[in-house]
């Protein structure tokens, strides 16, 4: 009754998880839901937004000059009291009225000798921000691409596992009949129950398993963690890798090591920039002013102004207390911190690479010798489960026989998992994870 209850139980935990109709995603059409919902690369490419913005604000502040028009209107109503030299008599005026009205059109154009310098500069930070953008979707790509295969293995497990429970259930099946038929004792029927039950425990855990890994996956592409879909069921392995190509693409490719030599190019410009504000700076300006005024006391009752006026100087920096020589100096120093942490990057790109291709060379040849541990767990099986039917072995050997081959097939879809995550992070470290290779399936080998 209790192993009824259980197979009630995973059948219909199985059906939710499996049995509904769902949406088919494939590796391609999951990385275009990512890069499309995925909100860091929504942020990411915002900023580049700015980045630009900021390049065109530099280019206005710097090579276009500034005008600023004014109006003013001024009006009062007072008592005056006037005394002339030539008139002694003080002359008295009430309500004496005031008009002023002003309009100036002011121009103001500052070249400074740095302004072409600074744009290089702005223009290097955008395109930092271009390739930062760039990281973040190569990441979302690999990240994605990690989180997929990630669930193919664990439905894959789950598979085997499932297996392994139906060899449970026959050796539960063989030991019942034995015992009910006195060809065995009850101990061996409750251990082959025992079993039973802790294969069906590691099965509900893998569905577990699988829902987080369901819920991650949703979670690089912005999508609801209750959205169902099916995914493929086996994992392809690319065409062989090469180390030399790797590192070739990698220093040419690579956008981290892009943006750290872009960093040290700003840093190089930012010591040009601070030189060049040594040199003598040019100020034109120009004004169109239109006034008049109005007064009904003193000697000037109407003054009008209208016309063009302009000017300009050359300033030259003589002494700002050491300060400038300070910023430069600092500057140089920047620059050379800058050019050791791009010889650093450089050296971890390297070792990155040959560490993940070593893992990746293992884990090739330890397929092979995977593939052949699993042929012969499977036969092993296949006869500890013959001879245990004929009851000329005992539950122990069969036992046995039945974890090694879900050893052999765990370890053996695992090597290749781990084979498709060094595929995934090389192609990343070589900045060419956008450009897949043909790719040659290998299906895993399961249990009917």
């Amino acid at each position: 009754m209790k192993r009824i209850t259980l197979l009630l139980l995973l059948s219909s935990i199985s059906t939710c998880l499996f049995a509904q109709s769902e949406e088919s995603l494939d590796l391609e059409k999951a990385i275009q839901m990512g890069l499309e919902n995925n909100l860091q690369v929504k942020i990411a490419v915002e900023t580049i937004t700015l980045r630009e913005g900021d390049e065109k604000i530099g280019t206005g502040d710097l090579f276009l000059p500034r005008v600023d028009a004014t109006y003013l209107r001024n009006f009062s109503k007072e008592d005056v009291t006037q005394k002339f030299v030539n008139d002694p008599e003080p002359r008295q005026i009430d309500n004496a009225k005031s008009r002023n009205e002003n309009f100036t059109v002011a121009a103001i154009y500052g070249f400074r000798p740095e302004s072409f310098i600074v744009m290089k500069r702005l223009g290097q930070l955008t395109e930092i921000s271009e390739l930062e953008t760039k990281v973040v979707v190569e990441n979302t790509v690999a990240g994605i691409s990690s989180a997929y295969y990630r669930l193919v293995l664990e439905l894959q497990r789950y598979e085997v596992l499932k297996n392994t429970l139906e060899l449970s259930q026959s050796r539960l099946d063989i030991a019942q009949a034995q015992y009910e038929l006195g060809g065995a004792g009850k101990r061996d029927f409750l251990t082959a129950q025992v079993d039973y039950n802790s294969d069906l425990t590691l099965l509900l855990t893998q569905e577990q398993i699988i829902q987080n890994a369901r819920v991650n996956l949703n979670e690089l592409m912005a999508l609801d963690p209750n959205v169902k879909f099916t995914v493929k069921d086996t994992i392809l392995i690319g065409d062989p890798l090469l180390l030399l190509d790797l590192e070739e693409n990698a220093f040419t490719e690579n956008k981290n090591l892009l943006i750290a030599q872009r960093a040290e190019n700003v840093a190089f410009l930012q010591m040009k920039e601070l030189r060049a504000s040594r040199l003598p700076i040019l100020n034109l300006n120009g004004n169109y002013v239109n006034n008049t005024s109005n007064s009904d006391a003193g000697f000037l009752i109407q003054n009008q102004r209208q016309g063009f006026n302009g000017g300009g100087n050359i300033t030259v920096n003589l002494f700002s207390g050491l300060t400038l020589n300070r910023r430069i100096q600092n500057a140089k120093v920047q620059q050379k911190i800058q050019s050791y942490a791009t010889d650093q990057f450089e050296v971890q790109l390297k070792s990155d690479i040959h560490r993940s291709y070593n893992t990746y060379l293992t884990n090739k040849n330890l397929l092979e010798v995977e593939k052949k541990n699993y042929q012969t767990a499977k036969e092993s099986t296949e006869i500890a489960l013959e001879r245990f039917r004929l009851g000329i072995s005992s539950y122990l050997e069969f036992r046995d026989a039945q974890v090694n081959l879900l050893t052999a097939q765990n370890r053996l879809i695992t090597s290749i998992f781990n084979i498709k995550e060094q595929e995934i992070e090389l192609r990343r470290l070589s900045g060419k994870i956008f450009f897949q290779n043909s790719f040659a399936p290998f299906d895993i080998p399961a249990e009917n």
